[in-house]
């Protein structure tokens, strides 16, 4: 586990009454969703009003399906997004006891956002990133409170999957990590911890099963159809690992292989390079229209 310690210096926090969602975008309001279903008042925050709008959109119509399929009542999801308050000022996480960030993977922008987050916040704020791949260790290091720094990595999409991939930095306190897991809990999700590492668990072991899918295909021994078709057929996969690639985005697995790449020091994580070309040209999976597939 991390090297974990009890601080003098702040109050620890052990139930956390309300949350602030820091992006509105397909992760975030979904994280705004269960937070809100899961009782809690949620502030969720961007930079532009239509981009909250567009979430709070998102978010009444993931609820109207959850209601079409009978898996909550009309008035327990009227109850949810009730909770949700939508704000384009960071200000108003300023007395949330737990902050959730959930903007684009740029290093640079997190740090920033997280150093901007430490003066905005109270001292016993506990600020999380949902960062899939940038080290926490770094993140906490913009902040003067790395102890209470902490990675909630949600999966997409996130009222569905059942994971929280809870991230240790090298100075996050065991009543951070408890106050985070049992939250994730009250959400309905499973909370699984790892320290800060390279992709950590999920994107550690993920990605190079895709880059490997993909120097498959560059090599020529299987057409996509015939590489997806194997490994969930054979191996049980829910879905293929080029369809998987294109549904999370090619850029975005370029991305972690580099981070791997560079963290662990290893040509084993070196990027394909069908991988590298596809991304220069703009082939980046369903978000673009074309990758592995068409869309």
């Amino acid at each position: 586990m991390s090297k974990a310690h009890a601080s003098g210096l702040f109050r620890i926090v052990m139930e956390i009454g309300s949350i602030a969602v820091l992006g509105a975008g397909q992760m975030g309001n979904g994280i705004a969703q269960v937070a809100a279903c899961a009782g809690y008042d949620v502030k969720m925050i961007d930079i532009e009003q239509s981009y909250v709008d567009k979430g709070m959109s998102a978010i009444e119509s993931s609820l109207a399906k959850f209601v079409s399929k009978q898996r909550m009542s009309q008035q327990d999801a009227d109850a949810a997004f009730a909770r949700v308050r939508a704000h384009t000022s960071k200000q108003a996480a300023s007395d949330c006891d737990l902050v959730i960030e959930a903007i684009p993977e740029i290093p640079e922008l997190k740090f920033s956002t997280f150093e901007e987050l430490d003066s905005i916040c109270k001292p016993e704020t506990i600020l999380a990133s949902n960062t899939s791949s940038i080290s926490i260790d770094q993140i906490a290091a913009s902040t003067r409170r790395p102890e209470r720094v902490i990675g909630m990595h949600f999966m997409n999409p996130v009222p569905i999957m059942k994971l929280v991939e809870i991230i240790n930095g090298s100075n996050t306190t065991n009543e951070v990590n408890a106050a985070v897991v049992e939250a994730a809990e009250r959400m309905g999700k499973t909370a699984l911890s790892c320290n800060d590492s390279p992709g950590f668990v999920s994107n550690r072991i993920l990605c190079p099963m895709l880059n490997e899918a993909i120097l498959t295909l560059q090599e020529g021994v299987a057409e996509p159809e015939a590489i997806d078709g194997i490994m969930k057929l054979g191996m049980n996969h829910p879905i293929g690992p080029l369809a998987l690639a294109d549904l999370i985005g090619l850029d975005t697995v370029l991305h972690i292989m580099n981070v791997l790449h560079e963290g662990l020091a290893d040509d084993k994580y070196a990027p394909a390079q069908l991988l590298i070309e596809m991304v220069e040209q703009g082939r980046l999976g369903r978000k673009s229209g074309q990758g592995f597939y068409e869309y």
